[in-house]
C-alpha cells in the first residue's frame, strides 16, 4: 500500500511535467493560465502523498528498506519533473536546468549526510515542507499574473524593489534563482558538511573519503555543462526536457546507489558503481566537440 501511495504521488509530478511539455516545449513561451493552477495543485498533491506514505507504513507496520529506497528514488526523480513544471510556469527556458541543480544539490547533500549520520536532519525551514509550499504558491500566483511576470525585469515585476542594484535589471526568474541559492542552497550545504564532519571526527574517520562520495555528482554536473558549452545545437535551450530528464535519471541512480549502500551497511567511501551513470557523458561530449570542430 505504501508503494502505491508513493507511486501515485510521483505520477502527479509526471503529469505536471507533461503539461509543461505540451504547452511550452522549450519552456520559453507562456502556457494557458490554468496550466499554472494545475502545476500548483499537482505539486500540493505530491507533497501530501509523500507525507502520507510514511505514516501509512508506520501505521500498518509495513516499513521496509525497499520502501525507503523506492520512496527516496521517486523523490530524486521528482526534482527533475518539478524543475520542468516550474520552468513552464516561470518561462525559464535554458535556465530550467539551473533550477534542477538547486533542487538536486540539497537533496544529494541530505542523502550524503544521512549516509554518515544515520539520521535525516532537516533544518527548521527546509525544502520538503516550506520549500515545496513556496513553489506551489508561486504556481498559484502565476495563475493570476501570467508567466510573463517572471520573464520581465525584476524592477518591473516588483517596483518597490527596483532600487536594488544588479537585481533590478535581470529577469525575475533569474533573481529568484539567485535568492534561492543564497538563502537556501548555500546554508543547507554548509549544514550538511558540518554534520558529516562532526560524525567523521567523532569516529576518527577520513573526511576525504566522505567527500569522495560527492565526486560522481560533481562530475555529472561538470560533464553536462561541458556538453552544453560544446554543443552547437544549444541543447539546454532547444531540448530542456531531454537534458533535465536525462540528467535527472542519472541523478536518481546516484541517489539510489548511495541509499542502497547505506541500507546494506557497506564500508564508507566512493562506490565505483556510482560512476556507471557517467558513462554516457564522454560519448556526448565527444559528439558535441566533433560537431563543433566540423562547424555544426
Amino acid at each position: 500500500m505504501r508503494a502505491f501511495i508513493t507511486l501515485t504521488g510521483f505520477m502527479f509530478l509526471v503529469t505536471s511535467a507533461l503539461l509543461g511539455y505540451i504547452y511550452s516545449p522549450r519552456l520559453d513561451t507562456p502556457p494557458p493560465r490554468w496550466v499554472h493552477f494545475m502545476h500548483g495543485l499537482l505539486l500540493f498533491l505530491y507533497q501530501t502523498f509523500d507525507a502520507v506514505d510514511g505514516k501509512q507504513a508506520r501505521r500498518t507496520n509495513s516499513s521496509s528498506p525497499l520502501g525507503e529506497l523506492f520512496d527516496h528514488g521517486c523523490d530524486a526523480l521528482g526534482c527533475a519533473l518539478e524543475a520542468l513544471a516550474f520552468g513552464s510556469t516561470a518561462m525559464c527556458g535554458r535556465a530550467t536546468f539551473l533550477f534542477w541543480v538547486i533542487a538536486a544539490v540539497p537533496f544529494y547533500g541530505a542523502t550524503w549526510e544521512n549516509y554518515f549520520t544515520n539520521i535525516l536532519i532537516l533544518p527548521v525551514v527546509n525544502g520538503p515542507t516550506e520549500g515545496l509550499m513556496l513553489i506551489y504558491f508561486c504556481h498559484f500566483f502565476t495563475t493570476f499574473v501570467g508567466a510573463e511576470w517572471w520573464a520581465q525585469q525584476f524592477g518591473l515585476s516588483i517596483p518597490f524593489l527596483s532600487w536594488v542594484p544588479f537585481l533590478n535589471g535581470i529577469p525575475t526568474y533569474q533573481a529568484a534563482l539567485y535568492l534561492m541559492i543564497a538563502s537556501g542552497v548555500i546554508p543547507t550545504v554548509a549544514f550538511n558538511i558540518q554534520n558529516v564532519y562532526g560524525v567523521v571526527k567523532v569516529k576518527k574517520g577520513n573526511m576525504l573519503l566522505a567527500l569522495a562520495m560527492l565526486y560522481p555528482f560533481v562530475a555529472l554536473l561538470v560533464g553536462v555543462f561541458l556538453w552544453d558549452y560544446l554543443s552547437p545545437a544549444d541543447i539546454m535551450g532547444n531540448y530542456p526536457h531531454l537534458v533535465v530528464v536525462g540528467t535527472g535519471l542519472a541523478f536518481g541512480f546516484l541517489v539510489g546507489r548511495m541509499i542502497l549502500s547505506h541500507l546494506c551497511d557497506e564500508p564508507k567511501g566512493l562506490k565505483t558503481s556510482m560512476s556507471m551513470c557517467l558513462l554516457y557523458l564522454p560519448l556526448a561530449i565527444a559528439n558535441a566537440l566533433t560537431a563543433k570542430l566540423n562547424g555544426g
